[in-house]
């Protein structure tokens, strides 16, 4: 199977990301990252346990041109010659901090505007910064606190859902397992970290709908959870609990690309999203792909996460092939890829 060749947009790109809790800015030149900052609301949000939408809106304001002014310093860009923007799906008020900031950007210096889906950002997120070409068409899992999919990649643009979750997903089976756990937020770094030094076979945990090539299913794993404290209470062995959960979320992850590989013949599996930064899951995907003959690509963790290297990226590719958006451009919380 050949790689792909693909167009990048000549000149620098500015992207900005600010659709959950964290607000970035990056600068990329073709595939490469000359700068991708990063201000996260992750301590901001732990007195809640999660995200407060409107907390987060006017954490994005404060934080918006600090980090577009840093990102240009740091890549030593005066002028990018276009603006990526995400603008669906995600919370609406920090999606329309960062399209009215890359509007009021593009009428400033007179340079093209384009919106720019999140999953298409981690989707294209294996791109940054590649030392190899990419094969197309691949199969992509997207695991995150908002999305649990597989993807039939044929070409940047072109995507095909393959399966997705029927209720949470994984990224929320962690923060709620955590918060259960008595980790605190964020979930999937507090479980990692207590997972490590956990046995996780000592609690058993159900993977949902094990024969379903079609759905992820995590909610009953959320209340399994909740069962396992209350009946434990204070004799729950919390690393264990965490390893077991771990286990479980990772185990329903991988019994799903197996499927996806046997059925579809793909060569190449990515991984990608927030959850895509658990070292288990990667660890065990890589052992996946040796297993069925397939290369094995997952960014690297900085780029796991929001960030706005992963939305420079897609609207480099998509300016190339004349795609463009006006000053209408709009944002929306929900949108299919």
């Amino acid at each position: 199977m050949a790689a792909t060749q693909v167009t990048w947009f000549d000149g620098p790109v500015l992207g900005l990301e600010t659709s959950c809790d964290e607000t970035s800015a990056a600068i990329t030149i073709n595939q490469m990252v000359r700068a991708n900052v990063v201000s996260s609301q992750a301590e901001l949000h732990q007195q809640w346990g999660g995200v407060v939408p409107e907390v987060a809106s006017r954490a994005h304001v404060e934080a918006m041109l600090p980090v577009v002014e840093t990102a240009l310093n740091l890549a030593e860009v005066k002028k990018p010659a276009a603006i990526a923007v995400t603008n669906r799906p995600g919370l609406i008020g920090g999606l329309s901090v960062g399209v009215t900031t890359a509007k009021a950007l593009a009428l400033a210096w007179q340079v093209p505007l384009i919106g720019v889906h999140h999953l298409e950002g981690h989707i294209l997120s294996v791109l940054a910064d590649a030392t190899e070409a990419l094969q197309f068409p691949h199969l992509c899992l997207i695991v995150s606190g908002g999305h649990t999919e597989l993807i039939k990649v044929q070409a940047p643009g072109r995507y095909t859902v393959l399966s997705e979750t029927i209720d949470d997903a994984a990224g929320e089976a962690f923060d709620k397992g955590a918060r259960l756990l008595g980790l605190g937020y964020p979930g999937g770094a507090r479980v990692q970290e207590r997972a490590t030094h956990g046995n996780p076979k000592r609690y058993p945990l159900p993977i949902a709908i094990p024969n379903d090539p079609y759905h992820f299913s995590f909610s009953g794993l959320k209340t399994a959870v909740l069962r396992l404290t209350q009946k434990e209470g204070e004799c729950l062995d919390v690393p264990d609990a965490a390893a077991s959960l771990q286990a479980a979320i990772v185990g329903a992850l991988a019994a799903k690309v197996e499927g996806a590989l046997e059925t579809t013949g793909l060569k190449t599996l990515t991984l990608v999203g927030g959850v895509a930064a658990n070292l288990a899951l990667r660890a065990r995907l890589k052992e996946t792909a040796n297993k069925y003959g397939v290369s094995f690509h997952t960014p690297d963790p900085s780029l796991c996460t929001d960030n706005a290297a992963m939305i420079a990226i897609a609207g480099s590719l998509r300016l190339a092939k004349g795609e463009c958006d006006h000053f209408t451009l709009d944002c929306s919380p929900n949108a299919p890829l």
